[in-house]
């Protein structure tokens, strides 16, 4: 495997996981509720929802673990804010997946 493919498979590692953080739909409303604030403590977070504090903190940890999130330990708080690099580029990959210039004609045959 050559460097731009191990790139490749790298990248789609990565939208992977980002993507599969985002397939709850309440980690895409924690996620909404965070690009509103710039930081948040979890008690914060969970004051939003209807849903314990433990479930709160797991849906920010998949978040976290996928790069969409970053989180810093105040003592005794939790803080989370956007990496909105990161988000930006989630957004980027996902354009350029559907980009229909960006997808070779060979690939799409192969696809199929």
């Amino acid at each position: 495997m050559d460097s731009i493919e191990t790139n490749h498979m790298l990248e789609n590692l990565s939208l992977a996981s980002a993507l599969a953080a985002l397939s709850h739909p309440v980690r895409i409303r924690i996620l909404h509720h965070l690009c509103r604030e710039e930081t948040c403590c979890c008690k914060d977070v969970v004051e939003q929802f209807d849903l314990a504090q433990s479930t709160v903190s797991q849906h920010l940890k998949v978040l976290v673990d996928a790069g969409l999130v970053r989180f810093r330990s105040e003592r005794p708080r939790s803080c989370y804010c956007v990496d909105r690099d990161a988000l930006d580029a989630l957004l980027r990959s996902v354009n350029a997946l559907f980009d229909s210039e960006t997808i070779a004609p060979d690939s799409v045959r192969d696809a199929q």
